[in-house]
């Protein structure tokens, strides 16, 4: 009896590879200078594609680029998932995220590319970080562990924050990321409302998986 699978799968198996081709080759190109400018022509060939596969997936490189930055955003949110399981004091989570965020410039240097030239634009996403950093924010409210705030206008504040420092990581090579990273959530921190002492120790705790 044949093993294969049937035509019909390995079409979709095609498919779905040759879309992630033209994503990928779009967020290397983001990465690279943030231009959507490059022409489709170019795009396919950096995804080693057909011109005519382009239209088979996307109406527009509008489209495809928005889907670049989803798939950055969502690998990004994944990354934070697989790091941070475990923790459940929420202004743990935050400080964490900020500490965590800028070693990943160094561990993760195209997705956090696409973050620097498109994070701003994409703040209130439903896709990536900024779902679960909203459903921290939210819970951290609720418990009393935070400032009663609105948490839509406080993401937009540790959102800017974090693409700021991620900015100040890249054209700073030469910046101790560990120390700036820190000083920033201990000040975040304090923002929402947790006493001083309690936020300096916090934004110093190890970094799970990493600093154990």
């Amino acid at each position: 009896m044949s093993t294969s699978a049937p035509p019909g799968n390995r079409f979709e198996r095609r498919r779905a590879e040759t879309r992630q081709a033209l994503v990928r080759a779009a967020r290397r190109i983001l990465a690279e200078t943030g231009d959507t400018g490059a022409s489709i022509q170019t795009i396919a060939e950096r995804a080693d594609v057909g011109f005519g596969s382009f239209y088979n997936h996307f109406s527009s490189k509008t489209e495809l680029f928005d889907a670049a930055v989803v798939d950055a955003l969502e690998e990004f949110g994944r990354t934070f998932d697989e790091r941070l399981t475990g923790i459940d004091d929420p202004a743990e989570l935050v400080a964490a995220g900020f500490r965590f965020s800028v070693r990943m410039v160094d561990s993760h240097p195209e997705l956090m590319q696409v973050l620097r030239h498109r994070g701003l634009q994409h703040m209130h996403s439903d896709q990536g970080l900024a779902p679960r950093a909203l459903r921290d924010l939210q819970v951290g409210i609720a418990s009393g562990r935070f400032l009663p705030a609105d948490p839509v206008v406080t993401l937009a504040a540790m959102g800017g924050s974090l693409i700021s420092l991620v900015e100040l990581r890249v054209t700073r090579p030469d910046l101790d990321g560990d120390e700036a990273a820190t000083n920033l959530a201990e000040l975040i921190l304090r923002m929402l409302g947790v006493p001083p002492d309690e936020a300096h120790d916090i934004s110093r705790l190890p970094l799970p998986g990493l600093d154990d």
